[in-house]
């Protein structure tokens, strides 16, 4: 069968995670397969990348640093971000993730549709009943999740204006980033 998202590994690592060993710290990556239809920014198929960190005392200002850390090497050490309040079913709270453009600085431009701001990525503390449900004291540890796609960043970073041509196997895509670092 294939899966719409990489959460299950992270759920089935919580269950069997030996807290006397150290921390839980972990990154999921795989390709997934969604119900979408193909367009510019949205595939049927993609890769997805999913972090995990749980531990005693972990804060929603881990979080943030971890994410701000992560912006900066991927985008340019003169790079901020955003938190701004979202849902997703398994953090509480949960925020959306926009990292400022890479391309304009902030001043606004057509990859960041002229608001200065580019969103990346889902986050947010892992909810107490996540925790319990996998058999960890929610009383004793918290931890935060995080969710990006490596396609979207590649898009970004690299100006690619369609997702589908990481998939159509055209060598003169694919020759445009020889030698790219």
């Amino acid at each position: 069968m294939i899966r719409t998202h990489t959460s299950p590994v992270q759920a089935r690592t919580m269950e069997t995670h030996d807290f006397s060993k150290g921390p839980l710290r972990m990154i999921s990556p795989g390709k997934v397969f969604r119900r979408d239809t193909d367009d510019a920014t949205h595939s049927h198929q993609f890769h997805q990348i999913e972090g995990l960190v749980i531990d005693k005392n972990i804060t929603m200002g881990d979080l943030k640093g971890t994410l701000e850390v992560m912006m900066q090497k991927m985008f340019g050490e003169d790079r901020q971000i955003r938190l701004r309040p979202s849902y997703f079913p398994f953090t509480e709270p949960s925020v959306e993730v926009d990292v400022s453009c890479f391309k304009c600085g902030g001043a606004g431009c057509n990859v960041c549709k002229q608001t200065g701001w580019i969103e990346i990525l889902g986050a947010g503390m892992v909810h107490p009943n996540v925790l319990e449900m996998s058999g960890i004291d929610p009383t004793q540890y918290s931890g935060f999740a995080f969710g990006l796609g490596p396609d979207r960043v590649a898009m970004l970073r690299y100006g690619v204006n369609d997702i589908r041509q990481f998939y159509q196997n055209d060598v003169r895509f694919i020759r445009q980033f020889k030698g790219e670092q």
